[in-house]
């Protein structure tokens, strides 16, 4: 959080401004994100809950697209997308991302990050989200995120919960992708060119060179994959 607030640059000027639409208690995602930012000594942190099909109030919008700092709490990363995809408030987000700002979020906010965006939930097996244990064709469900990784696929939790066969999976259907595997405590500062680990545990990060799928009976399989496990301090490139 403090390099966050660092990198934004909103201790001098500036403010930071807190979506919590991924969760289902959105009221306890701004105080408790506020309440995590408290430590930075941030003190301005104007948030709004944005709802689906209503119009964006235009102070907020306004309020969103000039703040230097954007944070995207956590919950289901669908849920968000499926608020903002394609509004003013999406067009907002990516007004201040190209005047500078600084995009970050958690959980669900990370998740969003990517252009092909891994919702956690499975076609084959509902009702098992909580653990992924086939590598299975056509299982993830993949859907639009909001583009600021272009390339990348953002996974998270991910050795805390041991995703490692979904993220498997991903890259084997989604071989033009850097599949990025970030676990809890942990993040990624990025350019969209390079990466930098940060936090407290590993970053995994998954490539398929070959781009190469076979499948039987279901399952799909491939070689060549390049799984490479990156600690605090270490870069790695997205291209």
């Amino acid at each position: 959080m403090r390099e966050l607030v660092d990198l934004s640059g909103i201790k001098n000027s500036g403010y930071m401004f807190i979506l919590p639409m991924a969760s289902a208690e959105p009221d306890s995602s701004i105080i408790w994100t506020r309440h995590d930012f408290d430590s930075t000594g941030v003190t301005v942190m104007p948030a709004f809950n944005f709802k689906k099909g209503e119009v964006p109030p235009a102070d907020k919008l306004d309020s969103l697209r000039k703040a230097r700092l954007i944070f995207i709490g956590g919950g289901d990363q669908e849920r968000f997308m499926d608020i903002v995809r394609n509004t003013p408030v999406m067009d907002a987000i990516m007004e201040a991302w190209h005047n500078g700002a600084v995009i970050s979020g958690t959980s669900a906010g990370a998740a969003v990050m990517s252009r092909k965006m891994i919702t956690g939930n499975q076609m084959k097996h509902p009702g098992l989200e909580s653990r992924y244990p086939t590598i299975e064709e056509s299982n993830m469900q993949i859907t639009g995120g909001m583009g600021f990784l272009q390339n990348a696929i953002v996974d998270q939790h991910f050795i805390k919960r041991q995703r490692l066969n979904r993220l498997i999976s991903v890259s084997i259907e989604n071989p033009e992708e850097v599949c990025i595997g970030i676990d809890e405590s942990t993040a990624i500062i990025t350019d969209g060119k390079e990466a930098e680990v940060t936090g407290n545990n590993q970053v995994i990060v998954i490539r398929n060179p070959l781009k190469e799928k076979k499948v039987n009976n279901g399952l799909i399989g491939t070689e060549g994959l390049q799984l490479s496990v990156y600690l605090p301090g270490q870069k790695f490139s997205l291209e």
